[in-house]
């Protein structure tokens, strides 16, 4: 299978803030020229699923009145970017050392703040692409966020997990607007 991943355009927020759950909106004019660019490359009559955050509906809204033979998408929160719980608006900056010092401590079960794990986006996104798999389709498209595309390359060098460590979990996504293909 072939999933093409699209990531949100970039958000409306000040720079240096955390953000992950939180209903952000996006840059709309950017929005639109990442519709215009995922219009270009994906192929004819490709089914589509987005993330339940209004940052990806609204690439996914403009990318099907361009391309209405992907037919309307399918919203699946799994999608959805992790949730950093108290940390979520709050500035990078602001999170305390030792916030960070006991994610990486427990990369995979500690709950930053203290809201979801990262094996837990693992194990959501994982889902998502069981069910994506179960589909006759031979190529999907996801439209969604960066730790989500990051769950899925660590899933797709590890398995499902669970992650053993911050040093197993990928650095490289798609810029905000971007994309990526993976060949399942």
């Amino acid at each position: 299978m072939k999933l093409w991943l699209l990531r949100h355009a970039q958000v409306d927020l000040p720079a240096g803030l955390c953000y992950g759950a939180s209903d952000v909106p996006a840059h709309a004019a950017l929005t639109l020229q990442a519709a215009q660019k995922a219009a270009e490359l994906l192929p004819q009559g490709l089914p589509v699923w987005v993330s339940a955050l209004g940052r990806a509906q609204a690439l996914a809204q403009a990318l099907q009145q361009l391309r209405p033979d992907l037919g309307a998408p399918t919203t699946d929160a799994r999608l959805n970017e992790m949730d950093f719980g108290r940390w979520e608006l709050q500035p990078w900056d602001a999170v305390p050392r030792s916030a960070f010092d006991d994610w990486m401590a427990d990369f995979a079960h500690h709950r930053f703040g203290g809201a979801e794990s990262t094996q837990q986006v693992i194990d959501r996104v994982a889902q998502a692409l069981q069910a994506v798999r179960a589909t006759p389709a031979r190529e999907a498209v996801w439209v969604t966020h960066a730790g989500v595309i990051r769950a899925l390359q660590f899933f797709g060098a590890h398995g499902a997990g669970p992650i053993a460590s911050v040093d197993q979990w990928p650095t490289d996504a798609p810029a905000p607007g971007g994309h990526l293909c993976i060949d399942w």
